[in-house]
């Protein structure tokens, strides 16, 4: 292996990066991170590095880079507090099977263990890392810089993705050395599916009567040949958040969740593609009730990259593989199969399922809205809002990748921040980020951000002057006894124009088309309040845990 010129543990790392072929860093200097900044600075010519005005949105926006486009999504910010202040992005990276890289620093390497109460010390910083994500490592000089990077990046995007994480303490990155040559990862080659595996699951779907296939984030990249499989087996397509867009849910097999559990009754076989089935096992059924197997005697085809996964939730014919070759396997196996037409069925639920949820309102009313003004390949990040709620169902999504939820940690205030990665991401996309007034104000000062890198995202800030949710639970579960759940907001487009971004307050659906559409068409940052009266919203809720009554 070629070795280069000395270098910095900063230099080396970023000669990491750039061989792995990162563009952007999102990142908080600190006074442990100046090598690593220093050389990042020295190679602005190939990496761009976004700032931000909080650690966390620094960890939310990789994380948005990394949903949205699949590649991984890198950040740096300071050992200690500042790491800290990301663990909630790594969490949802982790939830949400994201590849995602942190690299952070350390309290000077003569220091570590001894707990002396050096600047930033946490007790075991890398013990902390190795709970919340998939991989971590500390990097012990420069010289195994360039290794461990490549090693990081292997195991962020090989097999089931998620985020991962270095560290280098303080001397060590500023220390030079000679360094070996920077290399890309060699990612691992994905599982193939078993022959037998795959003949027993052709058998299970030719005998089926009516199939529903679901896919979750692992189907993203498979998404022609799930289309190709739903016309082959006449399967509706469904997913909860993290599948959706796989199949176009306006087309004639994609379905939105409320429309396919319409279709449960009739439902006789599942396919999985990359999910957990939080769907049909817990949103369908008992949250807190651990499903070992799918209800009602319905045969399950799973497959899943991670081969824990067949663990966790008995399958009739488990496929541990990479979804797109799984799915071509079935697809050959499957050569000539003539499925039962139940195309009328599936019609039938997309309308009764558009129909009722028209109640949800107004929140349905401004999904309408914002679908009509996004083109198929604009992105939407939601939030946990009543509008994000009801965009589970009731926002058509037609693209993979154009749908960023938070996944199962359901994490309040990822919103607007995570947004800025994507829009990062995808400079000629147009993005929108929808959000609620108390989730929104978590990550408000991020505002700067977009103003001063030009990130060119629409936030639109439902201001309801409370947790909605949370205040609709402590109405009619808990006696109207209210604690914690009215707000007093600023006055949103004054706060935006504050900052520099672009800002309007609209009051209707009618009134919010041709603001946003404007604010789309300019391309500069820009916050559009929607005003709303104070427990107006109707609840998402029977639509998203059908069978139970809220």
């Amino acid at each position: 292996m070629a070795v280069t010129s000395p270098m910095t543990g900063g230099e080396a790392i970023v000669a990491g990066l750039l061989a792995n072929g990162v563009d952007t860093v999102f990142g908080l200097p600190g006074a442990q991170m100046y090598p690593l900044f220093d050389a990042l600075a020295r190679s602005a010519d190939r990496i761009r590095t976004v700032g931000a005005r909080h650690e966390q949105a620094c960890g939310y926006m990789a994380f948005g880079y990394g949903r949205s486009t699949g590649r991984p999504g890198v950040y740096s910010v300071v050992p200690g507090p500042g790491l800290l202040n990301t663990t909630a992005a790594l969490a949802t990276g982790w939830g949400c099977n994201t590849p995602m890289v942190c690299l952070t620093g350390q309290i000077p390497s003569a220091f570590i263990g001894r707990r002396r109460g050096h600047l930033h010390e946490i007790a075991d910083q890398l013990g902390t890392l190795r709970s919340l994500v998939k991989w971590a490592e500390r990097i012990e000089r420069p010289a195994d810089a360039p290794a461990l990077v490549a090693e990081a990046f292997r195991q962020a995007q090989s097999g089931r993705p998620g985020p991962v994480a270095l560290e280098m303490a303080w001397d060590v990155m500023a220390a030079s050395e000679a360094v070996p040559e920077a290399a890309a990862a060699v990612l691992d080659a994905p599982p193939k599916s078993d022959a037998m595996a795959v003949s027993h699951a052709a058998n299970l779907i030719r005998a089926a009567r009516c199939p529903m296939i679901m896919t979750g984030s692992g189907a993203q990249d498979a998404a022609a040949a799930v289309a190709l499989l739903a016309e082959r087996i006449g399967a509706p397509v469904a997913a909860f958040r993290g599948g959706r867009g796989v199949v176009d849910e306006a087309g004639p097999w994609g379905l939105s969740s409320y429309a396919a559990f319409r279709l449960w009754e009739r439902c006789d076989l599942v396919v999985a593609i990359g999910t957990r089935l939080e769907m049909p096992t817990m949103r369908w059924a008992n949250m807190m009730e651990v499903a070992t197997r799918l209800d009602g005697g319905r045969k399950l085809v799973r497959i899943d990259i991670d081969p824990e996964e067949t663990g966790r939730l008995e399958a009739d014919a488990p496929l541990v593989a990479d979804s797109r070759e799984a799915v071509l396997a079935l697809l050959e196996a499957l050569a000539g199969h003539r499925p039962v037409d139940n195309r009328a069925a599936i019609e039938a639920a997309r309308a009764a399922a558009a129909e009722a949820i028209r109640v949800v309102q107004p929140e349905i009313d401004y999904l309408d809205v914002v679908r009509d003004v996004l083109p198929a390949e604009g992105l939407l990040v939601e939030e946990l809002c009543q509008a994000g709620f009801a965009s589970y169902f009731g926002y058509p999504v037609h693209r993979p990748r154009t749908y960023v939820s938070t996944g199962f940690q359901g994490t309040l205030g990822y919103g607007f921040q995570t947004a800025l990665g994507v829009k990062v991401a995808h400079p000629d996309k147009p993005v929108v980020s929808i959000t609620g007034d108390g989730g929104f104000m978590f990550g408000v000062q991020e505002l700067a951000t977009a103003r001063q890198y030009g990130i060119g995202l629409v936030t639109v800030v439902f201001n309801n002057a409370a947790y909605g949710n949370v205040r609709r639970d402590q109405e009619t579960r808990y006696g109207n006894r209210l604690i914690g759940a009215d707000l007093i907001n600023p006055d949103f487009p004054a706060l935006a124009k504050a900052f520099g971004v672009d800002g309007a307050s609209v009051g209707s659906p009618e009134e919010l088309r041709p603001v946003l559409a404007a604010a789309l068409s300019k391309g500069t940052p820009a916050l559009i309040e929607v005003r709303l009266q104070r427990g107006s919203e109707a609840s998402p809720w029977p639509f998203i845990h059908p069978v139970k009554a809220y």
